[in-house]
């Protein structure tokens, strides 16, 4: 069966067997170079920047190697699969697995890292897994903005294709890193140019209310605990919004994706929000990835709790309850991240992370039994957030494809972040030792270890319970679709009121130009916004290798 775009140009299709040995090694050497690249700035720097740009960079210089065995990396679909692999390597690298092992060693439990990198393998392996079988559905759609896919995809069109795309999409990347250079958050303003304007301007308002309470009211929004009870209110609303979707929709249609339409080829959701188009995964899909997913949390925990020692521990009621709230925590916590990223481009892992430590701790668990809770969870989100993005660019790039092409290009993106993943693994199982010999801890693990190290006020449970409703109702009126509680309370968890004023300057001028120049302005906006993401993402990467060296 051919598997090209309607085009019919060779660097179009899709390889039945893109897997050979040439393309297996270049993506594994690849990599390695992520990983280590992601545990280097997330020790130094505390981040772990957008590299997806960056693989498509790579891709397309190894196109150019005047060697017979590259060629096949001029096409548009293996320099996604290189840029899913890149991707994949450096946020499991970083964030999935070297921030949750670091928690016990920052606590003084070095026995405990080797059970929580399994630990943490195990819950960025079920990231994968229950995003593959949700993507492209009417909870987690291809349509929406996944902003970093969206400019790896203009990217490697723009390379592509050349002319008046090329051109926009380089004053776009030129304006971001300038931007980026004078401290603008050029991400946060292309952003506003993609997505869901509901959403964007409850995150822009979060940001800016956490930047200005305490200069303007003089209240400290985080020692409150504001944006922690928001989101545990929001968080659980969206949960329920999520289950009664699912169960609603179980007695209506009989559930079945059309095997023959042509995927949807937009960019995302408009500034109008035009009806849902049709998707990939039917409800049945994602209700099973949910109940697999979930069962296979608590197994995790299970394991988890048993390499950690906690039935020496803790008492079987306690037990228990640990395995129930570390799976119910890295489920929610999964959710979460996966609708910050959806919508923003940002994710606040470890913001949320923090806040089931908190929840922890008012509970009474023990310190060991904290580190291997906060592991667990921190394990999952990135990973998944991640490889939405990935998705979403290779969605754009196989525009207009039938579904089946789709699914497939999509399992072959599945298998690259697998190779991303699994050498991710190895490179921290040999390489972790190193970096904690010499006192090389992500940033984040240390405030981990110092809260369980200083408890909590006992005003800390009354406060979140407080605010918990405020974020309930919010999510509750905005509905599933908008998500108005998790991006309020993602905004008022992130500390960065330029961030705020560069959505809220975004979607003024998204608004501006279509009302003038009408719907047809978008595609330009989407390649301008795209250049801006990856100019970004672009500079922060390269000047965050200059400041860890």
């Amino acid at each position: 069966m051919s598997r090209e775009v309607l085009s019919g140009d060779h660097t179009h299709v899709m390889s039945k067997k893109p897997f050979g040995i040439t393309f297996f090694v270049v993506s594994a050497l690849i990599a390695v170079f992520g990983a280590i690249i992601g545990m280097q700035l997330i020790t130094t720097l505390g981040i772990s920047p957008n590299t997806s740009i960056i693989g498509v960079l790579l891709a397309m210089i190894i196109s150019r190697i005047p060697m017979q065995m590259f060629l096949k990396f001029r096409n548009i679909h293996n320099q996604n699969l290189i840029q899913t692999t890149v991707s994949a390597a450096t946020f499991g690298a970083a964030n999935s697995l070297l921030i949750p092992i670091g928690i016990p060693w920052a606590l003084g439990m070095p026995e405990l890292v080797v059970p929580m990198l399994i630990g943490a393998a195990m819950a960025m392996a079920l990231d994968v897994f229950v995003l593959y079988r949700v993507f492209d559905s009417k909870l987690f759609g291809a349509h929406e903005t996944w902003p970093a896919g969206v400019a790896s995809a203009e990217t490697i069109r723009a390379g592509d294709e050349g002319g008046n795309k090329a051109k926009l999409l380089g004053f776009g990347i030129l304006g971001g890193a300038v931007g980026a250079h004078f401290g603008i958050p050029m991400s946060a303003f292309g952003v506003a140019f993609i997505g869901n304007i509901w959403a964007l301007s409850m995150f822009g308002l979060g940001l800016l209310s956490r930047g200005y309470s305490g200069q303007l009211f003089n209240i400290n929004l985080n020692a409150m605990y504001v944006p922690h009870g928001m989101m545990i209110g929001a968080g659980l609303v969206a949960l329920a919004q999520f289950i009664f979707l699912l169960v609603a929709r179980r007695a209506g249609s009989k559930d079945i994706v059309p095997k023959d339409r042509a995927v949807h080829g937009g960019a995302a959701a408009s500034v109008f929000e035009p009806p849902v188009p049709a998707v990939t995964r039917s409800d049945r899909d994602v209700r099973r990835a949910f109940s697999v997913g979930g069962l296979l949390f608590v197994l995790g925990a299970v394991l988890v709790a048993i390499m950690g020692g906690l039935f020496a521990e803790l008492s079987f009621g306690y037990l228990l309850l640990f395995v129930v709230f570390a799976a119910f925590a890295s489920f929610m916590h999964q959710i979460i991240v996966g609708i910050a990223a959806m919508h923003s481009g940002w994710f606040p892992a470890f913001a949320v992370t923090l806040i089931v430590l908190v929840l922890g701790m008012l509970m009474g668990f023990p310190p060991i039994a904290l580190a291997l809770l906060c592991g667990y969870t921190a394990a999952t989100g990135p990973a998944f957030a991640d490889m939405g993005f990935d998705f979403k660019t290779g969605a754009l790039l196989r525009a207009g494809m039938p579904v089946a092409e789709e699914l497939y290009g999509r399992r072959l993106q599945l298998k690259s972040s697998v190779i991303g993943l699994g050498v991710a693994v190895i490179v921290v199982a040999f390489a972790h030792q190193s970096f904690f010999a010499q006192g090389l801890i992500p940033p984040v693990d240390r405030v981990f270890a110092a809260t369980i190290k200083a408890g909590l006020d006992s005003s800390a449970g009354l406060q979140l319970a407080l605010w918990a409703i405020p974020g309930a109702l919010i999510q509750f009126i905005g509905g599933p679709k908008r998500q108005l509680g998790i991006m309020l309370a993602s905004g008022l968890i992130i500390l960065n009121p330029m961030a705020g004023w560069a959505v809220a300057a975004g979607v003024i001028i998204r608004f501006l130009v279509i009302k003038i120049k009408g719907p047809a302005a978008e595609d330009t906006m989407v390649t301008m916004a795209a250049g801006f993401i990856a100019g970004d993402a672009l500079y922060s990467f390269f000047s965050s290798l200059w400041k860890a060296k």
